[in-house]
């Protein structure tokens, strides 16, 4: 600007002389007082040029007032636009620097009646939203806050509940052993004082004949003191028999009171070294945000692999115990601590086993009378079972090794999802709806499925028969369906963070993958690489960890049994 300071006339200025400013000329890009403003609108060259307040204009945000129309590599006006580098140029840039540009445009006509463009509209539409979604945001944020502490005060009442209930429990034991010791300790003493009493009185009587003896002596006649001696050697030799006796009955014995410690109270100082584990487990945001343009949102887009690019690894198997070897997997689970939980599924009869991380057998959490064909996990050590005719599901404490409580419905329930938020129970009659947060029902009519996975809201499920996997909405409308000729008997289904679809395709012993738009398919494992009758399937989003039951053949076993093998995809 010609002049330093913005409040100050640019022609007074450079005049020499410093008058207030009133207007600023939008195309001269000067300031005026009023004797230069009446000046201005005189002159035949700037009559029409249009002109705001110098209040008005320092409203501008601070990046526009360094905006100018001339060009500052050659003080000359900007008359053109390069398409190319889109950019405003003088005359003496075209021979500058856009000699190979062929796209140079009027700049009047780019600008023209900008403010009433399209353009104008869809920006402040973008800028609206992203301040709503930045809002939005930050209000969920402050709410996870708020929910985390939550959770840490629950966590921090459930670790002093914990601690209560075992200082409630030592206490007891140790009131216990306490009064055992008081009670044995009185024993002894009541014992001891009973026999003290008697030796007692066996003493004075003693002391009683020394003092009489030595009367005797002095005053007895004859006869008197030979009676008296043979008296007196009768009550000394009963004296000395009574000791005898207490002597040989062990009477005298020392005895002592010692305390054994339980071993399984030392172990708690040896092998318990923490409270417990204080973990985070994280679960998809469901936060809805207000989309932007695509051509704004490309490079903000997450690259989601190609299906050609999933090759699981293989990292392990189960180990099946020989006393469990028959049993019949319908469902296998991965705990957020990193352990497995298996649906063992025969006789009428339903098990919930339990696997370590590295794949050996814990125990028997929980046996269901009737038949249990699925399981979802919906806490930390909380899962829920279906229990098929019965038209139940179970809430099972994992840890606790019990059933909290039960849930009717009004239809078989054969297979089960939960997201954390939605539990979707199926079945090939109707589906159900959960919403965990108020247990509400939905049925949903047109989701039928042998097995069922939610995802982002959706709802997906295998057809036995029918050799297809189905998406739906979360209200029952169908997005997709497909068939596939390497789709054979289809039985459990998960998805990864990505959205691709691993099916247990059992009827060809293999693991195929959909795509997330439900349009193609690769088969991932086959019979080749061991895998035999899948029927469950699992995987955590968090780690890219897969499990995949299947029948196997060792060389020292005859027959067939199941286990799980574990992967990384």
């Amino acid at each position: 600007m010609a002049s330093s300071d913005r409040n100050v006339c640019t022609l007074c200025y450079d005049d020499g002389t410093s008058t207030e400013a009133v207007t600023w000329c939008t195309e001269c890009e000067v300031f005026l007082c009023t004797d230069c403003e009446k000046h201005h609108k005189r002159s035949r060259t700037s009559k029409e040029h249009k002109t705001i307040s110098s209040t008005e204009y320092h409203k501008l945000p601070q990046f526009m007032l360094d905006i100018s129309s001339q060009c500052k590599d050659h003080k000359k006006k900007f008359e053109l636009y390069c398409s190319f580098h889109a950019c405003p140029c003088c005359v003496t840039c075209i021979t500058d620097k856009h000699q190979k540009c062929q796209e140079m445009k009027p700049l009047s006509d780019i600008i023209k009646q900008v403010k009433s463009s399209a353009f104008v509209q869809l920006l402040e539409k973008d800028l609206k939203n992203v301040k709503e979604n930045f809002e939005e945001i930050i209000k969920c944020l402050n709410s996870r806050i708020e929910i985390s502490n939550s959770h840490k005060q629950k966590a921090a009442e459930e670790i002093r509940s914990m601690r209560k209930s075992i200082d409630d429990y030592l206490n007891k034991i140790e009131k216990d052993i306490l009064d055992d010791l008081e009670s044995k300790q009185s024993n002894i003493k009541s014992e001891i004082n009973t026999l003290l009493q008697q030796l007692t009185q066996r003493a004075n009587e003693i002391s009683q004949l020394e003092s009489e003896f030595s009367k005797m002596t002095q005053y007895a006649t004859e006869l008197q003191m030979y009676v008296g001696l043979r008296e007196i050697e009768k009550a000394t030799s009963q004296a000395a028999k009574y000791i005898e006796d207490l002597i040989s009955g062990n009477e005298f014995e020392e005895i002592n009171l010692n305390l054994n410690i339980s071993s399984e109270l030392e172990s708690i100082l040896k092998d318990v070294k923490s409270f417990g584990d204080i973990y985070i487990n994280t679960r998809p945001c469901t936060l809805e945000l207000k989309a932007g343009r695509k051509d704004q949102a490309q490079n903000l887009v997450l690259t989601i692999p190609r299906i050609e690019q999933i090759k699981p690894s293989m990292l392990k198997k189960l180990a099946i115990p020989e006393d469990i070897l028959s049993m019949n997997i319908r469902a296998c689970r991965l705990l957020p601590d990193g352990k497995y939980l298996i649906i063992d599924n025969q006789f009428y009869t339903g098990h919930l086993l339990l696997f370590s991380n590295a794949g050996m057998f814990l125990k028997e959490v929980v046996a269901f009378n009737g038949c249990s064909f699925d399981t979802c996990i919906l806490r930390n050590n909380t899962v829920a079972v279906t229990l098929g005719l019965e038209k139940q599901i179970a809430f099972v404490e994992i840890e606790k090794n019990n059933i909290i409580r039960t849930i009717h419905f009004s239809h078989v329930c054969d297979a089960i999802a939960s997201d954390g938020q939605m539990l979707v129970i199926s079945s090939m009659e109707k589906s159900t709806l959960v919403n965990l947060t108020d247990e509400s029902h939905t049925i949903l009519e047109g989701v039928v499925a042998d097995r069922v996975a939610l995802f982002n809201e959706s709802i997906y499920g295998t057809l036995y028969k029918a050799k297809q996997v189905n998406c739906y909405t979360s209200t029952g409308e169908p997005l997709w369906t497909f068939q596939h000729q390497d789709i054979v008997s289809p039985r459990e289904l998960a998805l990864d963070k990505n959205g691709f679809v691993y099916i247990a395709s059992r009827g060809n012993n293999s693991i195929v993958v959909v795509s997330p738009d439900g349009k193609t398919l690769k088969t991932i494992l086959s019979e080749a690489d061991g895998i035999k009758h899948p029927y469950a399937i699992d995987i955590n989003r968090e780690t890219g960890i897969m499990i995949v039951s299947s029948h196997i053949r060792d060389h020292c076993e005859e027959d067939l049994y199941q286990t799980a093998f574990v992967y990384k995809i």
